[in-house]
């Protein structure tokens, strides 16, 4: 894992070296300076890789060779001999859980160890955490706007920058929110559930309906195999007679795919109702289909669009759905799900909650993964101390100045037990205490002292890593994920909203 940095991080590396200052005990924050995508806060996350990659840390001889290969021929042949001793066995990380809400300038984690291996570590760690917060950010923002009912399934594994972006797209969306992925090797190596069913190339490679083969059905409850694909044409007669559509309209390829796809799956039944026309054919189609199913003993599962105006297709088809229920006296058709698809994005949900819509499951993709709103968190990775000295940059650029020492970080809460304000203090000082009368200094405002009282005081960093091995039990993804939406919840909604939020002060 050693290799992942850049390259003037072993040339730093040699120069404390041959100062005989690389043993220095040293710490370094990991934090973000402006809060993601306009809002006031982002979801830190990738810490249990970040750790797994401390644990993993070591130059192999081939990775010693590469390196002299590459570095100045004049560099002294006993760094490289050095560098094959290194581990991360003196190193200490101390983090805030993964999944919780991080705000800008708080260190997400601090890292102390001797300054050589320290500084070694900075593009690793940052490398790891900077996406997975900055999109399970972004998943946190759409599960916002879509509402805590609404299903959220990601598919960009096909527009993600890479396999490694798809893969890390499908984890941390899922701590974000999102609650399935079509991703296999996402569902696979994480265990996050997978969704599936058809696409229009499916239906488009079917023309008629002696294509659907096989095209008998066993009933649910026993008995001889049926020709599903004859009860389906009678049904059609019936919905087109009720929705007032010519059948004649209805395309044959498509009632051939949905036959033949009903057939093989009848327990999990989902119609894609656009690649034609959903109006005159894509939904009696699937009706017919479905209501032949259920003459079968079997239920649909529900149906996706992938064009078109989604929110107003959407009451559309909930009309129908339930208005074959009441005539056909089916009464689960008029719930069947439904699920859209198609270039969706925040403003997408917006508008949906907008103009009201009968949703109830959403796959997005390209404006999940690429994060197109903000492709980069912008995390940095800064030194605080070295050998028990603070250390402070300075520059004309007043944002990027740090805050020297190490913290300790605190998060106030308020009587209505809503988070107020994160504390800063350095390591020594004793312990804001809940009821106590503080006298703080906002960042941004350092000249005024402000006095706050907060019913509830959380120290928010653990230590997670010592003498090179994770010692704070890890949570699984599920468990990462039900922390994110407590963080979340526990925010007030001038801070949650994600146009213009109240800044939270730090």
């Amino acid at each position: 894992m050693a290799p992942l940095a850049d390259l003037y991080q072993v040339s730093m590396a040699y120069g404390h070296w041959r100062a005989g200052r690389h043993r220095a005990p040293a710490a370094a924050e990991l934090f973000f300076r402006r809060p993601p995508f306009r809002g006031s806060f982002a979801l830190g996350a990738g810490l249990a890789e970040g750790l797994r990659g401390l644990r993993a840390f070591r130059f192999s001889a081939a990775d010693v060779a590469y390196l002299r290969s590459v570095l100045p021929s004049s560099m002294d042949d006993a760094f490289f001999d050095y560098l094959a001793t290194l581990d991360a066995s003196e190193v200490t990380v101390t983090a805030i859980p993964e999944g919780s809400v991080v705000f800008p300038r708080v260190p997400f984690l601090q890292v102390k160890g001797p300054l050589l291996v320290v500084q070694l570590l900075e593009t690793t760690l940052l490398c790891l955490v900077n996406y997975a917060s900055l999109v399970a950010t972004n998943a946190a923002r759409f599960r916002l706007l879509a509402g805590p009912d609404v299903k959220l399934m990601e598919m960009g594994l096909r527009r993600a920058q890479g396999p490694d972006g798809a893969l890390s797209a499908s984890r941390y969306s899922y701590i974000g929110g999102f609650d399935c992925t079509s991703n296999i090797l996402a569902g696979k190596l994480y265990g996050i559930p997978v969704r599936g069913t058809i696409a229009h190339s499916f239906v488009m490679s079917f023309r008629g309906l002696e294509e659907a083969q096989p095209r008998e059905l066993l009933p649910r409850a026993g008995g001889d195999p049926v020709d599903l694909a004859g009860l389906a044409v009678s049904w059609l007669q019936r919905v087109c007679e009720l929705l007032q559509t010519p059948p004649g309209k209805a395309n044959q390829g498509e009632l051939a795919a949905f036959v033949s796809y009903a057939v093989t799956f009848p327990c999990d039944f989902q119609g894609l109702l656009d690649t034609y026309c959903v109006r005159r054919s894509g939904l009696p189609n699937f009706c017919a289909v479905a209501l032949a199913l259920h003459q079968l003993g079997y239920q649909a599962i529900g149906v996706r669009l992938d064009s078109g105006d989604l929110a107003q297709q959407s009451k559309e088809i909930r009309g129908v759905f339930r208005a074959c229920g009441a005539h056909f006296q089916v009464p689960w058709f008029g719930t069947i799900p439904i699920a859209v698809s198609n270039d969706i994005s925040e403003q997408s949900l917006e508008e949906f909650r907008r103009e009201g819509s009968e949703i109830d499951m959403i796959g997005i993709g390209t404006n999940l993964v690429t994060c197109p709103l903000q492709p980069s968190l912008g995390c940095v990775y800064k030194l605080v101390e070295v050998n028990g000295s603070p250390c402070l940059k300075l520059t004309e650029d007043e944002e990027k100045m740090t805050i020297p020492g190490m913290k300790a970080i605190y998060r106030l809460y308020d009587t209505a037990g809503h988070p107020f304000m994160d504390l800063m203090a350095l390591e020594e000082e004793p312990s804001p205490r809940a009821g106590q009368e503080l006298g703080i200094r906002v960042l941004g405002r350092l000249e005024e002292t402000t006095r706050v009282i907060p019913s509830t005081v959380e120290p928010l960093h653990r230590t997670y890593f010592r003498d090179g091995q994770v010692c704070e039990p890890l949570p699984s993804l599920p468990e990462v994920r039900t922390h994110a939406q407590v963080s979340l919840n526990l925010l007030s909604p001038a801070h949650r909203r994600l146009h213009e939020p109240q800044p939270y002060p730090v």
